[in-house]
């Protein structure tokens, strides 16, 4: 965080403020683990603080500290509409642009008369917020919290609250710190929190060793799914709202099948087609080895975004037009996608 953002930090938190932080639609680990640790250390140094989410998350993250107090917008429309009206500042976490929150929250966001703050690692930030700490380079928006506190000289502050709620959005969000992003710094942090009382064994349990029956044998049917396009290096996953009904699918049981698609040998771009009936869409998500950017891909074809090499989008097509159509589209890319092997 440099000297401009870190002043202009430590004066909107110079005197105890009631602070609203908000994470971005369909939560993941990293905007939930960096929210509640930003809360955690916002109440430390006084402040009175309320974590929302625009919708619910899923169940392997809800053992974590704090989470039981997080507030969804969907669920409490009214509630979370005042406490935005009566809130001074508010924090914007793991999202770059208001739009990601989704639906009529984006319209609470856009009208609130409270100053924001981003704290956020994806590419493209809008210019929303009186302070922005954006770094596109880092493995996570939860360990951008911990240089966030560093920046404000308090670390000391650090709790085991803290330090397990980070830990569990940096290795979330750098799958299992085996991504690109995870520089030699993520790893000194996450020793940092370990020494702070991030239990790493009891972390990976309680978020990888949790599935249920269902979620398993969905799964299967994912990689029975699996379309190999050898000649474009590519890899794509489809599962039908049928498949997901006959599983009894719940938030979060598809995390992590788009990485199955992309450890296929000679593979460096891999997709989920994920179709959902009630939002009458199909989303999107996609990974990538080496240089190939799916943050550009996803942005130019399916209203997304992300990083270089994990990306989300959509389709307001039916699932088998989607296919064609990405099919389609894969020919334009051939030479960038054989370069990133």
């Amino acid at each position: 965080m440099n000297k401009d953002t870190t002043e202009a930090v430590q004066k909107l938190l110079a005197s105890p403020q009631k602070v609203v932080i908000v994470g971005h639609k369909n939560p993941d680990g990293d905007a939930v683990g960096s929210c509640l640790g930003l809360s955690f250390f916002l109440k430390i140094l006084g402040h009175t603080t309320t974590v929302i989410m625009p919708n619910d998350f899923p169940d392997f993250l809800k053992w974590l500290p704090g989470c039981d107090e997080i507030i969804i917008y969907e669920k409490e429309v009214q509630k979370t509409s005042e406490i935005f009206d009566n809130a001074d500042l508010i924090f914007t976490l793991d999202f770059n642009s208001l739009d990601r929150v989704g639906g009529e929250l984006q319209a609470v966001l856009e009208n609130a008369t409270a100053k924001f703050v981003m704290i956020d690692h994806h590419q493209q930030p809008a210019d929303y917020a009186v302070a922005t700490y954006s770094d596109v380079k880092m493995s996570s928006t939860s360990e951008m919290v911990y240089h966030f506190m560093d920046a404000l000289g308090q670390t000391e502050k650090l709790s085991k609250e803290i330090a397990v709620n980070l830990y569990t959005g940096i290795m979330t969000d750098t799958g299992s710190f085996r991504f690109s992003s995870t520089s030699p710094t993520t790893h000194r942090v996450a020793a940092r929190l370990i020494e702070a009382g991030a239990e790493s064994a009891i972390i990976n349990q309680n978020v990888y060793d949790t599935n249920s029956p269902e979620r398993m044998k969905l799964l299967g049917v994912a990689l029975n799914n699996l379309v190999i396009l050898p000649e474009m290096h590519t890899a794509y996953i489809t599962l039908t709202q049928n498949e997901l009904d006959d599983h009894n699918f719940k938030k979060g049981d598809t995390e992590g099948f788009v990485n199955y698609a992309l450890s296929v040998k000679g593979v460096v771009f891999a997709v989920i087609f994920i179709e959902n009936k009630q939002e009458n869409l199909v989303k999107i998500s996609f990974r990538s080895k080496g240089d190939f950017s799916v943050n550009d891909f996803a942005r130019n074809h399916y209203n997304g975004g992300g990083h270089i090499n994990a990306a989300g989008g959509k389709s307001s097509q039916d699932l088998n037009k989607t296919i064609s159509e990405f099919i389609s589209i894969l020919p334009r890319y051939k030479n960038k996608l054989t370069d990133a092997l």
